[in-house]
């Protein structure tokens, strides 16, 4: 919604700030020309909204008609040197004008120019004329002193000091039409209308006027920076009539400074006004930006719901509303859906109609949705949601020349995506690697040290194809926001491999945590950064040393042990890593039996989860290269002392029962303990002795947690039996306490096993159909195998195995051996 803050910068909402004339407005004694004869007013001034394209129209049109001398417009000063590059084939919009301190390379704000926006037209126009260009507002420098000033944070949707709006204009002017939809007026007004083919001035002269009743009944309404930067606008303006001539000068600017820019004020006031003003020193450059971040839909406040129809309405030659409803066709064909060409005839049919019943001159994007939801959607808002996400708002994406000033890091990182074929996309996409390919690699190395430099243009996701330690799946995704932290991270090198490198010691020794840091080296490893190893290895030996915390401990060890196993497809030498993680091993080893003990609800979960996640990393070291060579003693040694840990755990009273639980299970599951000997320890924790909460919680960490306690309490029903007839005995007001945490232990199962549960426990212990194996009282368990269930399967299992077609033409012999090994086959298989 525009308001009264005409200037379009990232500390600023006001890329939709002010309200434009159109040939919809029409005022009584305007002058053949819309332009006054008097002091400032003998310029041109052209009051637009900014990413409007009736605006930018209009502009156009203008500026063919009156030929001036000169184009000033609404943007910072320091970007004049910018302003040439608009003629480089290179320098697609949307793009914007990125201004940011030296020594504060964070602190930044944003100039957004669409293709549609009458700023970049205007450029356009006086480049393609060869007439010169000037930006007239406020200095970025004093811009970003005032953020500094007042405090602000810098962030790209982040208001502008003093943008206290005491007037919407649009919404003003709306009103007093009889519109309570300020948007919908300005596109009946505007956008559907021509660009003022009789007079091309008069839409300016008529918005003009409105802005200046506007502001004679309403005050400055604007934001306490407004009347020093439109001091310095009449500062330029006055300078370049006194070079140019007073008829040759053309302003482009929020409609809402145009009262200001026309009126009569002495030099030596606005220069007062300005003087003393604080500034710091700016650079500023081109940087890609895109329709999404136009949208309020985007965080940022452009003042425009809808770029991708703007863009739509500015380019279509003619016939928009059908041109726009056979794109809308093509992108649900993309998506399978069945449109026709007579669907598109029939929303075009309604869109005019549904026009012509609300009084509106065209259909409108309002009426555009309506008859796409109803003739193309049949009804549905899913596919409508996507038309808005593709197209109403959409992914374009600009693009900056290789020529266009940049800090030394940017210039590395685009020579990166050009050699590893890395394009910045506005749309989100999923990127697989294959770490056995040096330029999958190398992709991955720059994703990960970009992520270490805060530049989080891509985010690791789950593979889908391999849990492998030589794949990684990214999902990518380029913010214009990114421009200004690879700026930030500037201050760390020149390269984004220098940089990184910095990044990582910085903030090895800045961690306050054991697990910080070892997750950190963990980064090191996946990012490549051999030089940064070293300091990081360092303060993890210092801190592991000093860290008496099993928890920390515990927290710390996955992390490490996971960055063991990246040596094998990376090529990089964990071994500095090995001892410091059997360290840690050996210290949590001896402290977890007393940390566990005495702990509260909340406490023993928490340890629970440290136990898991030690018991993994202790597999994990299984795997990796801890010595010379795998499987040394070394490995044998830890993987005795777990098993040693884990049986204490079990078998102390004094331990927490959702931690003792968990031991048995981990035990069992490694084929330490057998199932009987797993039953005794569930009947004695389940006795009548036994706490009700305390029975509880041994049977969450037995069979919670998601470890696959569901699938082992339908396979082995002496287990659930005990289960069962524990709860069948807690008494009424036990069950009323314990029902929560078991709600939450059996809600964690898939659906399929709680009910496979609820119909063993319905039909009582023995009762379950199946086949019950001789040497077993477990239904569905024998000492042999079944052969005449293995059999059913095996011609499936040889069709997986390639196996179907061999020994086709073979003797009766070799078929029999074939039949007397297909159990066998299957039961390997299996």
């Amino acid at each position: 919604m525009p308001d009264g803050d005409g200037e379009r910068t990232d500390s600023g909402r006001a890329a939709g700030a002010e309200a434009v004339g159109g040939p919809g407005f029409r005022a009584s004694g305007e002058e053949a020309d819309g332009r006054s004869r008097s002091g400032p007013g003998e310029a041109l001034l052209l009051g637009v909204r900014h990413h409007g394209p009736g605006s930018a129209r209009a502009v156009r049109r203008a500026l063919d008609a009156a030929r001036p001398r000169t184009v000033l417009i609404e943007g910072p000063p320091e970007a004049d040197a910018l302003i040439p590059l608009a003629a480089d084939e290179d320098l697609r919009p949307p793009v914007a004008l990125l201004a940011h301190a030296v020594d504060e390379p964070g602190r930044s704000a944003f100039w957004p120019m669409a293709a549609f926006s009458p700023e970049w037209v205007a450029i356009r126009w006086a480049l393609e004329h060869g007439v010169p260009a000037r930006f007239i507002d406020l200095p970025a420098a004093h811009t970003l002193a005032w953020q500094r000033k007042a405090g602000e944070d810098a962030e790209p949707a982040g208001p502008p000091p003093g943008d206290d709006l005491r007037v919407d204009p649009l919404a003003t002017l709306a009103g007093a039409a009889g519109h309570d939809d300020p948007e919908r007026w300005w596109e009946d007004v505007v956008e559907h209308r021509g660009a003022g083919r009789r007079d091309p001035f008069a839409p300016f002269t008529a918005i003009e006027e409105a802005m200046t009743a506007l502001r004679e009944t309403y005050g400055a309404a604007g934001g306490e920076r407004d009347p020093l930067r439109e001091a310095y606008m009449r500062l330029q303006l006055r300078a370049a009539q006194r070079e140019f001539g007073d008829g040759a000068v053309a302003v482009v600017c929020g409609a809402w400074h145009v009262p200001a820019l026309r009126q009569r004020t002495a030099l030596t006031a606005d220069r007062a006004l300005l003087k003393g003003l604080p500034r710091i020193k700016a650079d500023l450059t081109w940087v890609p930006w895109t329709h999404r971040r136009l949208a309020r839909a985007g965080g940022y406040g452009a003042g425009i719901d809808s770029p991708g129809w703007y863009a739509h309405l500015f380019t279509a030659p003619d016939r928009p509303v059908e041109r726009w409803l056979t794109r809308v066709a093509g992108l649900l064909r993309e998506e399978d859906r069945i449109v026709s060409p007579a669907h598109v005839i029939e929303a075009v049919r309604l869109a005019e109609t549904l026009a012509a019943l609300r009084g509106r001159p065209l259909p409108g994007l309002s009426e555009a949705t309506d008859a796409v939801r109803a003739v193309l959607c049949e009804g549905s808002d899913v596919p409508l949601a996507l038309v808005h996400d593709r197209l109403v708002v959409g992914d374009v994406m600009g693009e900056v020349p290789a020529t266009a000033p940049a800090v030394p890091l940017q210039r590395d990182l685009d020579r990166l995506q050009r050699r590893l074929r890395l394009k910045p996309e506005a749309g989100e996409r999923e990127l697989e690697l294959d770490l056995r390919k040096e330029t999958d690699a190398e992709r991955g190395r720059l994703l990960h040290r970009l992520r270490l430099l805060r530049v989080e243009w891509g985010e690791p996701a789950v593979s889908r194809g391999s849990t492998g330690t030589f794949r990684e799946t990214w999902r990518l995704r380029w913010e214009p926001e990114l421009s200004v932290r690879v700026a930030e991270a500037g201050v760390w090198g020149t390269t984004v491999l220098a940089a990184a490198t910095a990044k990582a010691e910085a903030d090895a020794v800045a961690a306050r945590g054991l697990a910080e840091v070892t997750a950190l080296a963990e980064r090191c490893l996946l990012a490549g950064l051999p030089d940064a190893l070293p300091t990081v290895m360092r303060v993890l030996a210092d801190r592991a040393a000093l860290d008496t915390d099993v928890g920390h401990l515990a927290q710390a060890l996955p992390a490490l042990v996971r960055s063991l196993r990246y040596g094998d497809v990376r090529g990089t030498h964990t071994g500095a890593l090995a001892d410091v993680a059997a360290g840690l091993a050996e210290r949590i080893f001896v402290g977890l039996p007393p940390a566990c003990a005495a702990l509260d609800a909340d406490a023993a979960e928490e340890m629970r989860r440290h136990v898991d996640a030690v018991h993994g990393a202790v597999a994990l070291l299984e795997e990796a290269a801890v010595g010379p060579d795998r499987g040394t003693p070394l490995h044998s040694r830890l993987r005795d002392r777990w098993r040693a840990v884990l049986r204490v755990l079990s078998g102390r009273d004094s331990v927490a029962a959702v931690v003792r639980g968990r031991a048995v299970r981990l035990l069992l599951d490694g084929g330490e303990v057998e199932r009987d000997e797993a039953a005794r320890l569930m009947g004695l924790a389940l006795s009548r002795g036994t706490p009700p909460a305390d029975a509880a919680a041994w049977i969450e960490g037995f069979v919670g947690g998601g470890a696959g306690g569901g699938l082992l309490l339908v396979h082995d029903e002496r287990l659930l039996g005990l289960v069962d007839g524990w709860l069948t005995g807690v008494s009424a007001e036990a069950f009323t306490d314990v029902l929560p945490l078991l709600r939450r232990t059996f809600s964690a199962y898939e659906a399929g096993v709680r009910r496979t549960l609820g119909e063993l426990v319905r039909r009582g212990p023995g009762e379950r159909g199946g086949v019950v194996g001789a040497g077993s009282g477990t239904a569905g368990f024998a000492d042999d195998l079944d052969a005449g269930r293995a059999d059913a399967v095996v011609p499936v299992v040889r069709l997986l195995l390639g196996l179907d077609g061999e020994q086709r033409d073979g003797g009766q012999r070799d078929g029999e051996r074939r039949d007397g090994n297909d159990s066998q086959l299957t039961m390997t298989t299996i």
